[in-house]
């Protein structure tokens, strides 16, 4: 029997909704037939968290009741706790058009694939405010990219189950660390691993996070470097990228065997503690009996304190989650210290503290600057300054071929 915490909901079982064998091959060739519903890529990667069971007990997208209980109470129609709505919209001529248990084809735009298929059993309207004030706790739909993409969905959700027949490019591309909870468990167990903590991360690797882990390493049996292989907002730094950073983080500076880094496929909503719960929930099914939650988890701006996505796991109900968090303040190198430290253990003032804004790094390495050593590794440097030195490298490519165009014209 298994020593990991057990899935989320109340019957403890991971829920995949991907086919195989026989049931795929049929269920490809009845979706060519059918109406399509296009998707876009936060729906699209939430249908793929579904397939691979990472969203379990789930076993669709939401309908009415169950997104407004969300929003409200955190909690789905049959009393199993949930933090955010799962939904799926659709423009009014295409609801229209679908009769009661209507079955559709689930395309992703972005790229030109089905994914799977749905019964549709619900379609209504929604408060589109009421959930951003819920989920974003704004609704400023300049500046939070999250609430834009709300508010930018269509007139009227469709929900009901779902049967996954594809998990996209993600399997392929990132084949070094793209996992399916069961894969993880599977791993977990065979270390002998009780008790593990995820590391959430849409970042590179840098000293700060690696004092996170290496702190959740003397206090648990393993560390899961999670990392969100998909969508970011523009700007951020792309998954491969990170993922070398990281191998090479891991290889030169944690003790083997200590640490597993693996991938998943969902989009950032950026919505601060109601994401850091959702987080949580996916990570339990992961086999996660813990995850790290420092400063400023899954935010954006300046919507969030800076420790909202810890004080909300004490607003929650106490049975709501398994999983438990492994709260660490923000942390820093001290000159003074001599080393990195946090807020608890460094009783030092801020000029004597390296503390680097996002912006900073991306415009020094973007500039072919060098990061000081005591917030990031060199060898994670390298890997960063070729990315950025390869998109410089790109640009002038494409400056050079405009004017070379307009030699040309004349």
């Amino acid at each position: 029997m298994s020593k990991l915490v057990p899935p989320h909901g109340k019957e403890k079982k991971l829920k995949p909704l991907l086919l195989e064998g026989a049931a795929l091959a049929a269920e490809k060739e009845k979706a060519k037939k059918l109406k399509v519903v296009p998707m876009t890529s936060r729906e699209a990667s939430d249908l793929i968290m579904l397939g691979i069971g990472a969203f379990t007990p789930l076993d669709g997208f939401m309908g009415y009741d169950d997104w407004k209980g969300v929003c409200d109470n955190y909690l789905m129609k049959d009393g199993v706790f949930w933090p955010i709505p799962i939904t799926l919209s659709a423009d009014k001529d295409l609801a229209d058009s679908l009769g009661a248990n209507a079955e559709v084809a689930l395309f992703d735009v972005e790229n030109d694939e089905i994914l799977g298929t749905m019964k549709v059993t619900e379609k209504y309207k929604i408060d589109k405010e009421h959930e951003c004030k819920s989920v974003f706790w704004t609704n400023d739909v300049a500046g939070h990219p999250g609430v834009q993409k709300v508010m930018a969905q269509k007139e009227f959700n469709l929900a009901g189950p779902v049967k996954v027949i594809s998990e996209s490019f993600y399997p392929e591309h990132f084949k070094d660390v793209y996992q399916r909870p069961a894969e993880a468990r599977k791993i977990f167990e065979e270390k002998g691993w009780r008790r593990v903590a995820a590391l959430q991360l849409r970042n590179p690797m840098h000293r700060s996070h690696e004092f996170l882990a290496k702190i959740a390493v003397e206090v648990m049996d393993g560390v899961y470097i999670h990392q969100l292989v998909g969508k970011l907002k523009a700007g951020d730094i792309p998954a491969e990228v990170r993922v070398k950073a990281i191998d090479v983080l891991v290889e030169n500076y944690f003790v083997k065997d200590t640490v597993i880094q693996g991938g998943y496929p969902a989009e950032m909503r950026y919505a601060g503690p109601r994401e850091a719960l959702l987080h949580a929930v996916f990570r339990q099914n992961y086999g996660c009996s813990h995850l790290i939650v420092g400063r400023d988890h899954a935010g954006v701006g300046d919507y969030y304190g800076p420790f909202d996505a810890q004080k909300i796991f004490d607003e929650i109900p106490e049975d709501s989650l398994i999983l438990k968090p492994l709260k660490i303040d923000w942390t820093f190198h001290c000159f003074k210290c001599g080393g990195m430290a946090s807020m608890r253990t460094c009783p030092h003032g801020k000029a004597d503290r390296l503390l680097l804004s996002g912006t900073m790094v991306r415009k020094t390495l973007s500039e072919g600057g060098q990061l000081p050593p005591e917030f990031s590794r060199p060898e994670v440097v390298e890997v960063l300054q070729a990315y950025y030195q390869g998109l410089t490298e790109k640009v002038e490519i494409k400056l050079h071929g405009a004017a070379t165009g307009d030699v040309k014209k004349r």
